[in-house]
């Protein structure tokens, strides 16, 4: 059945884009065999639908339709002006085409890696310089980014069309899941992991989601976005300011000796306590104490006191004790 509707779509398309004068339906039904079968079976309401669904897919992809009710035997006609329809020439350099190429890589593990294939395909043809296309571009090192999470289809599809969704949240260091109703308005992907940045209805504020951390399905609903979407989204900027990144306050810690690399290569300073532990000092914002509750008993908070007690609070809660402030060596007690 999809090869036949795809067959149905481009002969269609053919009979519109070569025609000098607009064509009804009548004429276009005896062009096209899947709308004569159609018709000669009897049933003019099938074709009839047959046609305008096929019209409105074809307009949905791009194609550019004008209806003249003005043709001789009375009927509206339909053609599709070339004029109207021919892409500008693409013209990008090395630089452009080479983002370009990585981009696609990202549908590699999506159910779009055949329509980004066939974009890069397309504009080979038309001459882009992929630098991969040359042996001499050829490296070892490969860019690459993964896309491994459920929800990255959906959220790019609800972000495109504008459509606000909902699912379940495990933030770092609770051990429960919350629901959350969002207005998505981008995904981008920092440090390894693919972050989205959005309007959180119930908080009625940004805020930004790892992706990993979204448990179950990702459901979309028909509603419009409520809040204004800013005609730039920064999502690295927004998990950078989440994570502590730029701020101008600093914590220090104690690590374990081998743990916490992402820690490390962000610290401002080190300097090494014993055999066992490593203190740090390292820039502190919001959100830092759920990236640090993640490393468990191999980090320790020295201060500030806000900081430590967030951390405290967050291990006690995925230990199911209550919240509150004890002293911390190496893990709770």
């Amino acid at each position: 059945m999809a090869i036949a509707k795809a067959e149905r779509l481009m002969n269609l398309a053919l009979c519109l884009m070569n025609t000098r004068r607009p064509l009804s339906k009548r004429e276009l039904r005896e062009s096209v065999e899947a709308y004569r079968e159609a018709w000669q079976s009897g049933s003019e309401d099938a074709f009839n639908r047959m046609f305008e669904r096929d019209k409105d897919d074809l307009r949905e992809l791009g194609l550019v339709i004008d209806v003249d009710e003005n043709t001789l035997d009375g009927e509206a006609g339909y053609l599709a002006r070339r004029d109207r329809n021919r892409l500008p020439e693409i013209a990008l350099d090395a630089e452009e085409a080479a983002a370009l190429s990585l981009a696609a890589k990202v549908w590699q593990q999506a159910r779009l890696s055949g329509a980004a294939s066939g974009a890069l395909q397309k504009l080979r043809a038309a001459g882009v310089p992929f630098t991969e296309d040359a042996a001499e571009g050829r490296t070892a090192l490969e860019p690459y980014i993964p896309v491994r999470e459920a929800a990255f289809e959906p959220l790019l599809i609800a972000a495109r069309d504008r459509r606000p969704v909902s699912f379940d949240y495990r933030k770092a260091g609770a051990a429960l899941t919350e629901p959350r109703s969002v207005e998505p308005w981008a995904l981008e992907c920092w440090r390894g992991h693919w972050y989205l940045a959005g309007w959180d209805r119930d908080r009625g504020a940004v805020r930004v989601f790892r992706l990993s951390r979204i448990t179950g399905k990702v459901r979309s609903r028909s509603a419009a976005f409520t809040a204004p979407v800013p005609e730039h989204v920064d999502v690295r900027a927004a998990v950078a300011a989440f994570a502590g990144e730029g701020a101008t306050a600093s914590a220090t810690v104690r690590l374990r000796r081998g743990a916490g690399f992402p820690l490390r290569t962000k610290a401002l300073g080190a300097r090494q306590l014993d055999g066992d532990w490593d203190e740090l000092e390292i820039p502190y914002g919001h959100g830092l104490g759920a990236d640090l509750a993640e490393y468990g008993p191999d980090l320790v908070v020295l201060a500030p006191e806000e900081l430590r007690a967030d951390v405290i609070d967050r291990l006690r809660a995925v230990a199911g004790l209550p919240a509150q402030g004890l002293a911390v060596e190496g893990g709770l007690r």
